[in-house]
């Protein structure tokens, strides 16, 4: 059974970052493989993570969708058969970890049967992975549409300013109104300096948020994206990557 984890925060904070650093963190651990998702329209995870991508799943549903409308599909082959293939050939292999990236939204026209068949496969596809990292955009949409609808733990990010914290609530609380079944989530605040004030803390309580750890502003990260380094290639003795070992390890992960 897959332990399901998915990062959740408004633009700017970091929240990219802190996924590659979670992958990071199981690979550290030897938990692996790791299925991760990319499931922000602003495809960069994949930077983060050193791989390369050729294909998405929203260019790949736009080419299922022609080949249905235009009987395409190979002969004798059922849809669900050639379906299964895309979605392999879209699945990026690497060491500890595969990627899948959701890319585009849906243009104009119905996806209703490709967006519930690929849900049903990645579905599928993730319970070979021991640990399942999704980094999601800032809605939420884009996890309830096309990926699974079971999350163990949502990891909301937070930079260390109270609209931040309200924004965070705010994607709780989104989740909640679209039914994903949630287990637990927690709040994440980076790119801190210093100590915390405790009116931050305060704040996140006041909208019934759980503040699982702050992740330090880190120099290091900010090197290693300046010269194009993966992020989860960070060492384990970075300010980032420990403080996040240290969170998921209080967790039991």
């Amino acid at each position: 059974m897959s332990f399901t984890i998915a990062v959740a925060g408004k633009g700017g904070t970091g929240k990219t970052t802190l996924s590659s650093l979670v992958i990071g963190h199981f690979l550290r651990k030897g938990k692996t493989p790791v299925f991760a998702v990319d499931a922000d329209a602003n495809v960069n995870l994949n930077e983060q993570l050193g791989v390369d991508v050729e294909q998405t799943i929203g260019g790949m549903r736009e080419d299922l969708k022609n080949s249905i409308s235009a009987n395409e599909i190979p002969a004798g082959m059922p849809k669900e058969t050639y379906i299964e293939y895309l979605l392999q050939d879209t699945l990026v292999e690497s060491t500890g970890f595969d990627l899948l990236v959701m890319g585009r939204p849906e243009g104009p026209g119905c996806y209703c049967y490709a967006n519930n068949m690929l849900r049903r496969y990645i579905d599928v596809l993730a319970k070979n992975y021991p640990y399942v990292v999704i980094d999601n955009e800032a809605g939420m949409e884009h996890l309830s549409r096309r990926t699974t609808q079971k999350i163990d733990l949502l990891l909301l990010v937070s930079e260390p300013t109270p609209i931040g914290i309200m924004t965070a609530a705010r994607i709780r609380d989104l989740a909640k109104e679209m039914e994903i079944s949630v287990k637990q989530v927690g709040l994440i605040i980076n790119k801190v300096n210093g100590q915390l004030p405790g009116s931050l803390i305060e704040e996140a309580k006041g909208y019934g948020l759980d503040v699982l750890g702050t992740v330090p502003a880190d120099n290091t990260v900010v090197d290693y994206i300046l010269s194009h380094i993966p992020a989860m290639q960070l060492p384990e003795g970075s300010p980032a990557a420990r403080a996040v070992d240290d969170i998921l390890g209080k967790l039991g992960i």
